[in-house]
């Protein structure tokens, strides 16, 4: 298991961060250093809203390329081959069952970068993610989610 400076990632999320800044770099990067330029060659920065607005724009792409880069620098890509696996692990797709509604579920335990309830991705950190984590077919979880405690049957994993 990866230790605590380390961030599991799968290969497809892991690609996609660097893809987003590699175009920040490449592309937003020298797109608002020229707009800067372009801004203060206006004349008078004090009331020069394309000045300000570009600034403020420097700052949030300089602010994203470091927390891309420190999770890239720390990124563990994790294999998903979890189906020898004695328990669920990061990156298993567990079928569960909602034991109050009797609704079956499924969910991919991946990085919380890579999270996407709507596609039954979620984070491996997430109150689901940690309850499932370590656990087992036919285990049975007590989650507290912001709105109530869901009590779910793990019916599978793969």
């Amino acid at each position: 298991m990866p230790d605590m400076d380390t961030i599991p990632f799968t290969k497809e999320t892991y690609d996609l961060l660097v893809q987003e800044l590699d175009t920040l770099k490449k592309v937003e990067r020298p797109r608002i250093l020229q707009e800067i330029a372009d801004a203060r060659a206006q004349g008078d920065l004090s009331e020069n809203f394309e000045y300000h607005a570009a600034k403020d724009q420097q700052g949030k792409i300089e602010s994203r390329i470091q927390f891309l880069e420190d999770r890239v620098a720390r990124a563990v890509i994790l294999s998903l081959d979890t189906t020898s696996a004695d328990r669920i692990l990061f990156g298993a797709t567990v079928k569960v069952k909602d034991l109050s509604s009797s609704k079956e579920s499924e969910y991919t335990l991946v990085s919380p970068e890579g999270s996407d309830p709507a596609n039954g991705k979620i984070s491996s950190v997430s109150p689901i993610g940690k309850a499932l984590l370590g656990k087992t077919k036919g285990d049975k979880v007590e989650v507290q989610t912001p709105k109530k405690i869901i009590k779910l049957e793990i019916l599978d994993y793969r």
